[in-house]
């Protein structure tokens, strides 16, 4: 029942303010959401805040998803994709010279064995399988710098997954605002993803409990 309630709550996160606060509370996200900054600024914030992904709790996929609605699929997608590689690549280069304490640190221990599971099967393709996750890519990312997987191999795994990811929640992000409903588009592709890492997680934390016994 406990992983039930966490999903209800956290799909009810997004939905309360707005019964409780009404049409102005919308309206109020609406505008926030189509700031007029410069397409330029714009383009840098995404770059910047996806940089840090890998050190601080940033929704990926929802700024990934509010790029492709405000700067248009191929801007939008370009911005995710530089964010993104350049924070897995911050976040590699620091857990290969820093070693595993610094990625248990940030990713946690138990992910980073259920990710070591991961590798343990694909080598470097877990890169690819986790990258749409939350959590579980950046601890991915952190143990294939502990391990010292080849710069040449990480960049390629990273950059074509990311590539990937950028350009489906970019296309998401703009089809929903050209329909005028970016902030449902936001919600979603903020809850979507860490359910199946709560699905993922719970099959890996299965399989590690069954390689133990």
């Amino acid at each position: 029942m406990r992983p039930l309630l966490l999903i209800a709550g956290a799909l009810l996160v997004p939905v309360v303010p707005f019964l409780l606060l009404g049409e102005s509370f919308e309206e109020q996200v609406a505008a926030w959401v189509r700031q007029e900054w410069s397409p330029q600024t714009q383009f840098g914030l995404i770059v910047a805040a996806l940089s840090t992904d890998i050190l601080l709790p940033i929704p990926s996929s929802a700024v990934s998803t509010y790029a492709g609605g405000v700067l248009g699929f191929a801007s939008g997608t370009l911005a995710s994709w530089v964010g993104m590689t350049a924070g897995a690549c911050l976040g590699y280069g620091l857990a290969r010279l820093a070693g595993r304490p610094l990625a248990a640190r940030f990713a946690g221990e138990k992910d980073l064995t259920r990710v070591q599971e991961l590798a343990r099967r694909y080598g470097a393709t877990a890169l690819v399988l986790t990258r749409p996750l939350p959590i579980l890519a950046e601890a991915c990312v952190l143990l294939m710098g502990v391990v010292r997987l080849r710069w040449s191999l990480f960049l390629v795994a990273v950059m074509l997954s990311n590539l990937a990811v950028s350009a489906t929640y970019a296309a998401f992000g703009q089809w929903f605002e050209a329909s005028d409903s970016l902030p449902v588009a936001l919600g979603i592709s903020l809850i979507v993803p860490l359910i199946f890492t709560w699905l993922v997680r719970r099959h890996l934390r299965a399989d590690v409990a069954v390689s133990d016994s």
